[in-house]
């Protein structure tokens, strides 16, 4: 998909999209608000995005929130401000809509993890075994996998998997060996991980424990075991945000992208949040690609429909079976 998002990118300079300079005296928000309108336009964002995004958006959600808003909306246009995989996801669910992303260039180091011509080699060494595939991959991985999940509904879609048949779970192997210490099932794993869920330094988030002692930490799933194993609460974005908003902590450290900060303070004023620390020299752990998208990029992506993100018809046909019955999972679930 890389060889495609650059012929994309070029096009976009060819036409001059991207060397387009925003008026600094618009009202960006007003500007947005009122595309929004004239377009149809909804706009979805992710927790990890930029707080103004954030507040501007129309629907603000984890991985499952969003697929289950970009199935059941009714606008024209569908303006994604997520990464790259999400906006496919959106495509898949909603094929007749225009579905835009801000910058093509936004994507997940996760999904890059696991190229599906590579995962189609290591697929057929486990001929008998169903894939489970975390929703954080590309449209063709969704074509290689039987059942998409979340961090959100990841224990519930192998639980609904009998217990007799065996399973390769991608592209996350830190989410996996999660889910199997969680579910004791022995499950076949991808070795893909998140850059940003990776370098949290154990050393640096013990210092910060013992200048916070009544701070409880809490991490999302794809972080690794030791960070896991000192966390006080493992969740996905929604649920870290839950946890925060109910439980009688007043302070907490959290070890995941720092943009769900921006929803954690608004939910609980009164309460204090550190971002963990990376094993680097970076104050907090941001996801570069999240943060390609900015409110100026949103406004042109408004104001000219591009850039737009298109999928071959056969990968829309194989690829949602999968999120589709991750969906129907989720409703049995009630979630």
């Amino acid at each position: 998909m890389s060889a495609e998002i650059d012929l994309a990118t070029r096009n976009l300079k060819r036409r001059g999209y991207l060397d387009l300079d925003v008026d600094p005296t618009l009202d960006l928000a007003e500007e947005i608000n009122r595309l929004k309108k004239e377009r149809n336009a909804v706009i979805l964002a992710h927790y990890y995005q930029e707080s103004e995004i954030q507040d501007i958006a129309d629907y603000i959600g984890d991985s499952l929130g969003l697929s289950q808003q970009a199935a059941s909306t009714d606008a024209d246009i569908i303006v994604f401000a997520g990464v790259h995989f999400m906006a496919e996801t959106a495509k898949m669910l909603s094929p007749q809509k225009k579905v835009l992303l801000p910058d093509l260039k936004a994507g997940c180091s996760l999904a890059d993890s696991c190229p599906a011509p590579v995962f189609a080699k290591f697929k057929e060494k486990y001929p008998d075994h169903i894939v489970v595939s975390y929703i954080n991959c590309t449209a063709e991985l969704k074509t290689l996998t039987d059942i998409c999940c979340t961090s959100t509904n990841a224990r519930h879609v192998i639980d609904s998997i009998p217990l007799d048949q065996p399973i390769i779970f991608a592209p996350d192997v830190n989410l996996g060996r999660w889910l199997i210490k969680e579910t004791g099932r022995d499950m076949v794993l991808w070795n893909g991980s998140c850059m940003v869920h990776e370098i949290f330094s154990h050393e640096k988030i013990t210092k910060l424990k013992i200048a916070h002692p009544n701070a409880a930490l809490i991490a999302h799933p794809e972080c690794e075991a030791h960070i896991l194993d000192m966390a006080d609460h493992v969740g996905s974005t929604s649920s870290l945000l839950r946890f925060t908003r109910e439980s009688p902590h007043s302070e907490y450290i959290v070890a995941t992208e720092p943009g769900i900060i921006h929803q954690m303070e608004l939910a609980a004023p009164d309460k204090v949040f550190y971002p963990a620390p990376p094993n680097n020299t970076c104050a907090c752990n941001e996801c570069p690609h999240m943060k390609r998208n900015t409110m100026e990029k949103l406004y042109l992506c408004m104001k000219y429909e591009m850039p737009e993100i298109t999928l071959p018809e056969w990968v829309i046909e194989k690829g949602v079976k999968s999120i589709d019955r991750m969906l129907e999972i989720s409703a049995r679930a009630g979630l």
